[in-house]
């Protein structure tokens, strides 16, 4: 298939965009409504691209049209296509003006009550007109749809372990431990010297013992020659965990970053309870093949700041 004859001259952005909204549409004549223009000029451009490329697009269906193997592989490369283009007019945004723009960003809830509002803080003094965009992605139960799909430039959260994703780049910003947490105005908050089990009669919040963080947690109870105790509330909602635990009622276990940075927030004291080594590795994930645009490299600075002033 010769580029210069018969791609780099005859297909262009306005073809792909009609494609990319026939997809979504299912239909050309919604494709056309949705694009404001008619109906054969949709139908034209489809069957030209098709003769171009002497392949079948779409099959038509009494339902409306569905993309061919050859249509989905034009359709990725149209969504990679205009990603670039958008990063490419982010980097001229950021060129004319660096204090202005928008990111997007993945991350599960506990990065939301642990590392993501310092990180956001430190950068959003810095560059006060960046728009943030948040977006939920728990990257520790595989969710990477966001990042693949281009909806976030970057993913921050706990890594799986093992990590087999080809396609994606991970770069290490903490290992952190677990500690044992109590409200600051409970009993065990005046206490120097805390033994694991000297909590076991207590009310806990902790994560279902069958979730990914709730067997890492019946793991630090193994090591310790205990057994994991019933939590009195038992939820994967960290801002239900760390409520509760601030009443002074409840105590917990969290990973580090969570317990340092809403003692701040919510009231949480860190207890001098000697927890075994059991490390949380947070993680930056990046993919391959997309270059992160200015104002990414900025949020991955900050979030390496944050990351070593944990560690120290």
């Amino acid at each position: 298939m010769e580029w210069s004859e018969r791609i780099g001259r005859r297909i262009r952005l306005r073809d792909l965009h009609i494609v990319l909204a026939v997809a979504e549409a299912g239909s050309m004549a919604k494709a056309a409504q949705r694009l404001a223009i008619s109906h054969p000029v949709v139908s034209k451009t489809i069957s030209d691209l098709e003769q171009t490329l002497k392949v079948k697009l779409f099959d038509r269906t009494a339902q409306g049209v569905e993309l061919t193997n050859y249509g989905q592989a034009l359709l990725k490369c149209g969504i990679n296509v205009f990603d670039e283009m958008r990063q490419g007019l982010k980097q001229i945004e950021f060129l004319t003006d660096p204090t202005s723009g928008e990111l997007a960003i993945g991350c599960p809830e506990i990065m939301n009550a642990g590392m993501v509002p310092a990180i956001s803080e430190r950068f959003l003094q810095q560059h006060p007109r960046v728009q943030l965009r948040v977006v939920h992605a728990d990257i520790a139960l595989a969710q990477f749809g966001p990042l693949r799909e281009r909806k976030v430039e970057l993913l921050i959260g706990r890594l799986p372990d093992p990590f087999l994703e080809e396609d994606l780049v991970f770069e290490p910003l903490i290992q952190e431990p677990f500690v044992a947490v109590a409200g600051v105005n409970s009993q065990w908050a005046r206490r120097r010297r805390i033994e694991l089990v000297d909590l076991m009669e207590q009310s806990w919040v902790l994560p279902p013992h069958d979730s990914t963080p709730g067997g890492i947690i019946s793991g630090i109870f193994t090591a310790s020659g205990l057994k994991a105790p019933r939590p009195s509330v038992a939820t994967l909602s960290i801002q239900l965990t760390t409520t509760l635990i601030a009443t002074g009622k409840f105590v917990g276990i969290l990973p580090n970053s969570v317990a340092q940075f809403s003692s701040r927030r919510v009231g949480l004291k860190i207890l001098p309870v000697k927890i075994p080594i059991t490390q949380y590795a947070v993680a930056l994930l990046t993919l391959k093949t997309r270059t992160p645009g200015p104002l990414a490299k900025l949020f991955i600075e900050h979030a390496r700041a944050v990351a070593k002033s944990l560690s120290a």
